[in-house]
This record gives structure tokens, sequence and C-alpha cells, in this order.
């Protein structure tokens, strides 16, 4: 079991920082190729705002999960970019993901997708509190 251990503090929060930084990487990619379609979806989540802050929202979105997810990939200044994802999704999360008054053929999803969000919130709250651990390129000291 000792080994086990030293195995996983040594590689696991490189495999948990890949598993991470992934899943706002390849969101990042995807808002780019469909941004039409992701300025859809957002203009219906938030109907009172202007179609062009609308947009600008999505530019800034992209560039908080692409930056923030290669920062996180290589443990490069991993805390900012963990509080900065943990900051940016609270709103994220209660915005699109707000499951409570919805109809049944959504809830379930939409309850999904809410608490996925708040287990990744977790997982960035590790990052805070621990570092990026082994095979980072910056260390940082908290």
């Amino acid at each position: 079991m000792k080994k086990a251990c030293k195995w996983a503090q040594l590689y696991g929060p490189l495999i948990g920082r890949l598993l991470l930084a992934n899943l706002f990487v390849v969101s990042g990619f995807k808002k780019i190729t469909g941004f039409a379609g992701t300025v859809g979806y957002m203009a219906a989540k938030m109907p009172s705002l202007d179609p062009n802050l609308v947009k600008l929202l999505l530019v800034v979105t992209i560039a908080v999960e692409l930056c923030g997810g290669l920062m996180i990939l290589v443990g490069w200044q991993a805390r900012w970019a963990a509080t900065a994802f943990l900051l940016w999704m609270i709103p994220v999360t209660y915005v699109f993901h707000a499951y409570w008054g919805l109809p049944p053929d959504q809830l379930q999803m939409q309850f999904i997708q809410f608490h996925k969000n708040m287990a990744i919130m977790g997982g960035m709250l590790y990052i805070i509190a621990y570092g990026s651990g082994p095979f980072s390129l910056g260390k940082d000291n908290c």
C-alpha cells in the first residue's frame, strides 16, 4: 500500500491536472469552432443582455478556458488559474445550469451539469490549497 500511496503522490497531481485541463482546453476550442451556436445558447440564457456583450463574454470565456486550462496543464501559476476558474465558475454555474424550476425533461441534465461544476470547483480548491504538485513548470509558494 505504501508503494501505491507514493506513486499516487508523485503522479496523481499531474494526472489530475491533465484531466481538469482537458475539460477546459477542449471546451475552449469547441467554443471557437462553434462560436455562432455558442453565442446563440448564451443569448438564450441571458436574453436581457446586448448581443455584442454576449459575444464579448464568450471571447472572455474562451480566453479563460484556454489560458487557464493550459496554465493548470503545465503547472505554471496553477493556483492563480484555479482561483480564476473557481470565481468564474460561480456565476457560470448559476446562470447556465440553474436546474430548479425547470421542466422534468431538462431538470436531470442541468442537475448533472450543476453538480459536475461543483465537483470541478472542488478540484480547483484542491489546487489552490496544495498547488500543482510534482512535474510542474513553476513552483509557487503559499
